[in-house]
This record gives structure tokens, sequence and C-alpha cells, in this order.
């Protein structure tokens, strides 16, 4: 039942940070710094949380194997979603929102079977750190673009449910598989994971944090380690 509601909470982020880019107030700067401080975070707890419990259950250059798989899964996906279908369409819009949160909520939802939220609260916490300034500042790019806040709020909301309903149909379909498998698709959603960092997250907070960026991705990796170490 908790990571049930872990997921849930995770992915209403996005809902939470929809709602403060439409009506609030939200400077390039600071999202820009609290998207690397995110992405930091979460490029560690990718490794503590999945690939390195991953390598203990199969083979090191199978683990490896299947990160690179799974970067190159995401990569090839994201480029087909913004190249031949774009962002301007509801439907385009959606999916490649929803393209940017599958490999976080598939990484959640594996992270999260045999153990308890706190025994994945460095992941959970980066993804729902990460969840609140994408939505916010996709939510305020769709606004000055001239849809109307109710259609981007329900976009948004949409989005969180597909996500929210997708992590837990994959926690509870991957909790009966052999250990060694649920290893590979550990890895292969750290992978995606990390794919999703080099060409979305970190470019973005560059272009808009500047060279505060790299402070914000340490500090990012910091808190990742810490509360890794309490769990």
């Amino acid at each position: 039942m908790l990571p049930a509601v872990v997921m849930v909470v995770v992915s209403a982020a996005l809902i939470v940070g929809a709602a403060w880019g439409v009506f609030g107030r939200l400077s390039d700067r600071t999202e820009g710094v609290v998207v690397a401080l995110a992405g930091g975070a979460l490029m560690v707890s990718a490794v503590l949380e999945l690939i390195e419990p991953a390598t203990r259950q199969t083979s090191v250059w199978v683990g490896c194997a299947a990160v690179l798989v799974g970067a190159v899964v995401f990569t090839v996906a994201d480029h087909l979603v913004k190249q031949r279908w774009g962002r301007d369409s509801g439907g385009g819009l959606l999916a490649a929102i929803t393209l940017d949160g599958v490999p976080e909520n598939l990484a959640l939802g594996v992270a999260l079977i045999g153990t308890g939220p706190l025994g994945a609260a460095a992941l959970s916490g980066s993804i729902l750190l990460s969840n609140l300034p994408e939505a916010a500042g996709g939510a305020r790019d769709m606004v000055e673009d001239g849809r109307s806040r109710r259609a981007v709020m329900g976009l948004w909301t949409a989005t969180a449910v597909l996500l929210a309903l997708a992590a837990l149909a994959g926690n509870l379909l991957l909790a009966g598989v052999p250990d060694d498998v649920l290893a590979v698709v550990r890895c292969f959603a750290a992978g995606a994971v990390v794919g999703s960092l080099a060409t979305e997250v970190f470019p973005k907070s560059y272009r808009e944090g500047g060279y505060r960026t790299g402070l914000a991705v340490a500090v990012g990796v910091v808190v990742a380690v810490l509360l890794s170490s309490v769990s």
C-alpha cells in the first residue's frame, strides 16, 4: 500500500508543478537551478538505487548492456516524438511529456519492488523534486503559447494520472519475475533515466540557470547520497 502511495504522490507533483507554472511565478534562472539540483540527485539515485543493487543479482556486463540499451531506446524514441510528431499538437505534446516521464516512473516502480518507501527514498525524492520545475516550466510555456489555463491543467493532470497508473502497473506486473530479470529491467530503466537527463534536463538547466547549474548539480548529488544513506 505504501509504495502505491509513494508513486501517486510523486506523479501528483506534476499537477502541483503545473499549477505553480500557470498561476504562480517562476523565473527561468530559478527553474534552471532547481532542475539542475533535481537532475544531479536523480543521476546519483539511478546508480545507487537501481544499477548498483542490480549488479548483485546479475553480471556487471549484463547490467551495463541493459543501461546502454535503455539510454538508446529513450534517445531514439525522444527523437522520433520531437521530429515526427512535434510538440505543437495536443497528442504530440502529451506523447512528449509522457515519454519524458516514463523512465523515471518505470525506475520508481521497479525500485519499490521488494522494498519500502524509505528504501527508495533518494530516487522517489529526486523524481518528485524534478517533476515540480519540469511541470511548472512546461505549463508556463503552454500558457504563453496561447493555450487556456484549463486546457493546460487538464493536460498535466491527465499526464500525471497516466504515469501513476503506468508505474503502478509496472510495479505489480514485475513483482513476481525472477531477480535476475528484474535486475535487467532496473538497469534498463536507469539507462533511460540517464538518457533523459542528458538530452532534456541538463541542457535545459544550463540554458536557464547558467553557470549556477554546476553548483546545483553538485548539491543534488549530495542530497541524493544523504537520502540514500538513511534508507
